[in-house]
C-alpha cells in the first residue's frame, strides 16, 4: 500500500473517531469523570470542552487532508471519477 493511501486512510480514521468525542462531549458535559473516575477540572467542564474544541479542529483538519490526498490519488490514478 502507498504512503499516500495510509496517511488517507489516517486521516479519514481521524475524523471519524474525533466525531464520538465531540458528540459525548455535547451530550455528558461530565463524561471523563464518568469514565475514568477522576475529576481533573473539578466539575466545570473546562476539559471536556478543550477535548470539545481539539476533536472538532482535528475532524475538519483532517477531513481536509483527506480529501486532498484522494484528489490527488484519483489525478495520479488517471483521473478516476469522483
Amino acid at each position: 500500500m502507498s504512503h499516500s493511501r495510509r496517511r488517507l486512510r489516517l486521516e479519514i480514521g481521524l475524523a471519524v473517531l474525533s466525531v464520538p468525542l465531540f458528540v459525548a462531549t455535547l451530550l455528558w458535559r461530565d463524561w471523563i469523570e464518568i469514565a475514568f473516575r477522576v475529576d481533573p477540572d473539578h466539575g466545570d467542564g473546562s476539559l471536556e470542552w478543550l477535548i470539545m474544541a481539539l476533536t472538532a479542529t482535528s475532524a475538519i483538519v483532517a477531513s481536509l487532508l483527506a480529501r486532498t490526498d484522494l484528489r490527488r490519488l484519483r489525478e495520479a490514478a488517471g483521473g478516476l471519477p469522483r
